[in-house]
């Protein structure tokens, strides 16, 4: 089913910066800035050429940078890596702000910018004039600060790990003993792990209160009542506002929870206990040991390559070019840090796929998620400006997350038991659904920290609890592990990282249930729609965008509950 002749990408001749360039210093970019901010423009067919100059300017940098980053969190002890990647975030980025807001000016100045093409560029300019809104100079040094601060937290993560069985654990690799059917082992497990996260615990307090102060001060300085209202401005949020979140939030309330419960009540009657644990939410409830569907990085690539080919060979091709080219790196490892992502690269159009896989259910279905990201960078590769593919995460999440649905029907590649089968896309039905209270209590939990910056710890943690009251569990019992309960939000390094990109994925989960149930009834039309969806990249709105995926952009209760009992309805069937 392989290609016989991959078509291996390159990365295109330049036409502004020299292909040998060595990013080193300042000095051997200021040129290409110098040129673009002083070029002189005289018709739209130049101003053209401008745009596609700055675009190609800022793929390079995008991609460098990118790179960086990757091979930093390969090997978080390596200092020359860290070393790397902080020069140009320190010492490149700080620099380049303040002509992106000049080059932003220029086109929004351009007495041309109105004879470009409307349908084309609106999207892009309505960003443009976004971002020149939000710029203010004293913000550059705040904003280095706060990028260099928030690696952090993948350093601390990082070197959190556990002895057990004899051996070093990573905290992925010691999740996997939750999955244990000897409840003994699990509750050891899950001790050892919120003991060596507490260790943590208020330098994680002091890294999040510094990163909130320093958030707040950039939100004042762009004249916006809190971060909050600045992050929406910033990310571009044009289709929605605070109030849709909140609208969100209430959804999922009435019409989730109560579903994932059920999950929990039913888990507690298999186990057959007086109560169900935080270590018993992960083991299979009838007894089996954890779903083991691949070993190691290799064996998980191949087996994801096949199943692509089952939904388009396109697909497949897609990740088989990422293989080739070793744009992955999957297994969890000392040293590395947490978590998994793709990359876009957008000058050479193939991205990069990160992971820290331990042979897990949890790791095939972040691999096919991550696939979905990819395929969408390969999608939208030849689309002209850089721009133009930086589609926002309301869509890009819509990619990968349809794909660990649209996948599930050739799990078999993972599976030859059909009861394994079986198992695997029931959890993996029960999860979509599970996703949506945490993504809720995440968001609104972020939206409560920044409209109330000069909060406390003390108050911070009241909160979080008082909205897992909301979203969480109310059959699990956390009464003799409340510190646990009280610090789960830690684990979430988006809090750190990338405040207020988190409710996408709750957005894009809903819309990947409306593909898949698409998928249900016309296989090749909804793949077509899904296709000609992420090909648009970000030139349409979010609504066009689902609208061409044959779906709609909306949470509202009634919608949500449409398809909660879709997946019920699945869920019966499996």
């Amino acid at each position: 089913m392989q290609s016989t002749e991959l078509q291996i990408p390159t990365k295109n001749k330049r036409r502004f910066l020299p292909d040998n360039l060595v990013i080193d210093s300042w000095e051997k970019l200021q040129i290409y800035f110098e040129d673009l901010k002083n070029r002189e423009i005289n018709s739209v067919q130049e101003l053209e050429e401008w745009l596609k100059d700055r675009s190609e300017l800022e793929a390079v940098l995008e991609e460098d940078v990118a790179w960086r980053y990757i091979k930093m969190n390969i090997d978080t002890t390596d200092e020359d890596l860290a070393e790397s990647f902080n020069f140009f975030i320190t010492q490149i980025e700080p620099k380049i702000a303040p002509y992106a807001n000049d080059f932003n000016l220029k086109l929004v100045n351009s007495e041309f910018v109105n004879d470009l093409n409307k349908d084309k560029y609106h999207i892009y300019l309505r960003g443009i004039k976004k971002q020149i809104e939000i710029f203010r100079e004293e913000n550059i040094p705040l904003n280095t600060k706060l990028q260099a601060l928030s690696q952090k937290y993948g350093t601390i993560s990082a070197a959190m790990t556990i002895n057990y069985d004899g051996k070093e654990l990573t905290l992925q690799q010691a999740s996997n003993y939750l999955k244990k059917t000897d409840r003994k082992v699990r509750e050891e497990v899950f001790q050892l792990i919120n003991e060596r996260r507490l260790q943590d615990e208020n330098e994680l307090n002091e890294l999040y209160t510094e990163l909130i102060q320093l958030r707040h001060q950039v939100a004042q300085n762009a004249g916006f009542k809190n971060y909050r209202d600045y992050m929406f401005a910033a990310m571009g949020r044009f289709d929605y506002q605070p109030k849709d979140c909140f609208d969100f939030h209430n959804a999922i309330a009435s019409e989730v929870v109560s579903m994932t419960n059920s999950f929990d009540e039913e888990k507690k009657e298999l186990l057959g206990v007086d109560a169900l644990m935080p270590w018993d939410t992960a083991v299979d409830p009838t007894g089996k040991e954890a779903l083991k569907p691949f070993e190691g990085g290799e064996e998980l690539i191949d087996k994801s390559i096949q199943c692509f080919y089952k939904i388009r060979p396109y697909f497949g091709e897609r990740l088989e070019i990422m293989k080739h080219m070793k744009y992955v790196d999957l297994d969890s490892k000392k040293g590395k840090a947490p978590g998994g992502f793709n990359y876009p690269l957008h000058e050479i159009g193939v991205p990069f796929i990160y992971m820290n896989s331990v042979g897990s259910q949890r790791d095939l279905v972040t691999m096919v998620h991550e696939g979905g990201h990819a395929v969408h960078s390969f999608l939208s590769r030849d689309l002209e400006l850089t721009g133009f593919k930086d589609a926002p995460s309301e869509v890009a999440e819509l990619a990968s997350m349809s794909m660990e649905l649209l996948t599930m029907d050739y799990w078999d590649e993972f599976y030859s038991d059909a009861e394994e089968l079986k198992r695997a896309k029931k959890e993996q039905l029960e999860k979509a659904l599970e996703t949506l209270p945490w993504v809720a209590a995440i968001d609104k939990f972020q939206h409560w920290v920044y409209e109330n910056p000069t909060h406390t710890v003390e108050e911070r943690y009241a909160t979080w609890n008082s909205i897992m009251k909301t979203f969480g569990s109310n059959v699990v019992d956390w009464s003799a592990n409340e510190n646990a309960l009280s610090t789960l939000w830690q684990k979430q390094l988006h809090l750190y990282e990338v405040p207020f990109y988190y409710i996408e994925y709750g957005m894009a989960q809903l819309g990947a249930i409306a593909v898949w149930r698409n998928y249900k009834q016309n296989p090749n039309k909804a793949i077509d729609q899904y296709i000609d969806a992420l090909k648009l990249g970000y030139t349409k709105s979010i609504g066009e965008i689902y609208k061409t995926a044959g779906i709609e952009f909306n949470f509202t209760a009634s919608y949500v509950k449409e398809l909660v009992e879709f997946v019920k309805e699945e869920l019966g069937g499996v």
